[in-house]
């Protein structure tokens, strides 16, 4: 149902939600079911342009309505991803935004289900977004490319991760640190990067070697760095969680 709450919106911004709700409404009765929140951040996504922001909505309502009928992701149709353990569960940084890490080095193209991998993405999104806590809205990223070479290049498979949080996770992502990033990965990424829009690419940081220790401090407490890069949490596969 949708929600009143306000965060830090001006009157003025929830105008212009209750105006995006009315327009999306008519041409959608599924839209009754988006809660106010997200119609926010869809909003924001396309500058407060209401007819914008509606086009957008309507795709995404349709598109979550085939890709995820039951309104969640079962873990048994992702178990050959979830094998792989390409990512996993943090703790908070320090604006209280739970945190994620991914590792790209686990993945390999020639035995990639791009089907699979796009459900992957959901159930992995769809979980972190659940850990958001009220009053904050956005998640942080922590991509770690330690191991990685030309056998995990898959640069549809990177698109296809762009293309589902730009379109159908506006404004979630907070920040990406881009970590242990090999010289050859900038390959890939100069085919990536002009899918990605200026919102995206403001929020991703690549972090030098030898700035990661101080980074990571920088942006969380000493208690919720990782053991993998000397702190003391213990992160949590996605099969855990």
């Amino acid at each position: 149902m949708a929600s009143s709450v306000g965060g830090d919106a001006g009157e003025g911004e929830w105008l212009k939600v209750a105006e995006l709700r009315a327009m999306a409404e008519a041409q959608e009765s599924h839209v009754k079911e988006v809660d106010n929140m997200t119609l926010r951040r869809f909003l924001r996504a396309r500058d407060h342009d209401v007819s914008k922001a509606s086009a957008m909505l309507l795709k995404f309502v349709a598109w979550r309505r085939e890709a995820v009928p039951g309104g969640f992701m079962p873990a048994e149709q992702v178990r050959g991803e979830l094998s792989h353990d390409k990512a996993r569960m943090g703790g908070v940084d320090r604006a209280g935004r739970p945190v994620v890490f991914a590792f790209p080095a686990k993945h390999f193209s020639a035995n990639r289900d791009m089907a699979e991998h796009k459900r992957f993405l959901i159930y992995l999104l769809d979980k972190i977004c659940a850990r958001i806590p009220r009053g904050q809205d956005k998640f942080m990223c922590v991509v770690d490319l330690k191991g990685w070479g030309y056998a995990n290049s898959d640069v549809r498979a990177y698109i296809a991760t762009i293309e589902i949080m730009q379109s159908y996770y506006p404004e979630r992502l907070g920040k990406a640190l881009m970590v242990h990033v090999p010289y050859i990965f900038m390959k890939a990424w100069k085919m990536v990067y002009p899918f990605i829009d200026a919102n995206t690419r403001a929020k991703i940081m690549f972090i030098d070697d030898k700035n990661l220790d101080e980074t990571l401090r920088q942006e969380m407490e000493e208690s919720q760095v990782p053991e993998i890069y000397g702190g003391k949490l213990t992160l949590i596969p996605l099969a855990d969680d």
